[in-house]
């Protein structure tokens, strides 16, 4: 097994959602592989939160990887603040080469149940604020040689998601974004993919919801691995994709997964099935 290992020195990744989980882990991966990080998110230091994270706090460890972070505070929901640190994250670095649509907003409630303006929550962060992110970036990515958009949303498999439809409704629109833009911008060479994990991952909205035990739960680790995986590619050529993590593992030759485990069981593929309710692995 040889995991991927691209050098990114010199390149720059603009990510919503780093203040903890999939989104932090994604950062400090590619820190570790010299890419400089704009960090985003809803907590700063400055908020009285019981959380635990904030985007300063993701910048500070990306910074002592030994290289460049920047800390902007973002709600994905307001149209004008996605602009202005688009704008001051190009100021700044000159380049942003990689974007990555991490954050997102979660529940999971039949139509019956959800009020409008928790649908509205699930619409505006997850699928608009994934297009007004690909809007704000969209004509930098081209103008660069080489480039990636990236969502972590899932693949495109079904029309209909009963117990979840709203939620299904907006993680299924970042896809769709995604995959759109791939052919908007076929031309050149931005790589605009989607990846997402087969089990559930281990994140703050994971235990908050209750979905599953830990028995059922992966490290972040196994999707900044992934994400790896598909940096390490050709973006002129890895383009329209939507990928799994184990997909992407497997081909790089993983066949133990348990280093990602949280305890000695083996999870299910419970993220896959909240979309693909017939999932089935690889034999």
């Amino acid at each position: 097994m040889v995991l991927a290992d691209p050098d990114l020195s010199g390149s720059t990744a603009f990510i919503t959602g780093t203040t903890r989980g999939i989104g932090k882990q994604i950062a400090l991966a590619l820190a570790d592989r010299g890419c400089n990080v704009v960090s985003t998110g809803k907590t700063t230091d400055d908020d009285d939160a019981e959380l635990d994270g904030s985007v300063e706090q993701t910048a500070r460890e990306v910074r002592d990887r030994g290289v460049e972070a920047l800390a902007l505070e973002l709600d994905l929901r307001d149209e004008a603040r996605v602009a202005a640190v688009v704008e001051e994250a190009i100021d700044r670095f000159g380049e942003v080469d990689i974007v990555i649509n991490n954050a997102s907003a979660i529940q999971l409630a039949n139509v019956a149940d959800l009020p409008a303006n928790r649908f509205d929550l699930l619409t505006e962060v997850n699928v608009r604020g994934t297009h007004l992110v690909a809007h704000a970036f969209a004509d930098h990515l081209a103008g660069l040689d080489e480039a990636w958009l990236l969502s972590n949303s899932p693949p495109i498999v079904t029309d209909r998601s009963p117990g979840k439809a709203p939620y299904a409704w907006s993680k299924l629109g970042m896809s769709f974004i995604t995959l759109s833009l791939a052919e908007e911008l076929a031309s050149d060479d931005v790589g605009c993919n989607t990846f997402w994990p087969v089990t559930t991952i281990d994140t703050r909205a994971t235990r908050y919801f209750g979905l599953g035990t830990e028995d059922d739960w992966r490290a972040p680790e196994v999707v900044s691995d992934a994400v790896l995986e598909i940096l390490a590619r050709d973006p002129s050529e890895c383009t329209g994709n939507s990928f799994y993590d184990e997909d992407l593992l497997r081909e790089a030759g993983v066949t133990d997964f348990s280093a990602y485990n949280l305890t000695d069981g083996d999870p299910a593929p419970m993220s896959a099935r909240l979309f693909d309710p017939e999932f089935e692995r690889e034999a």
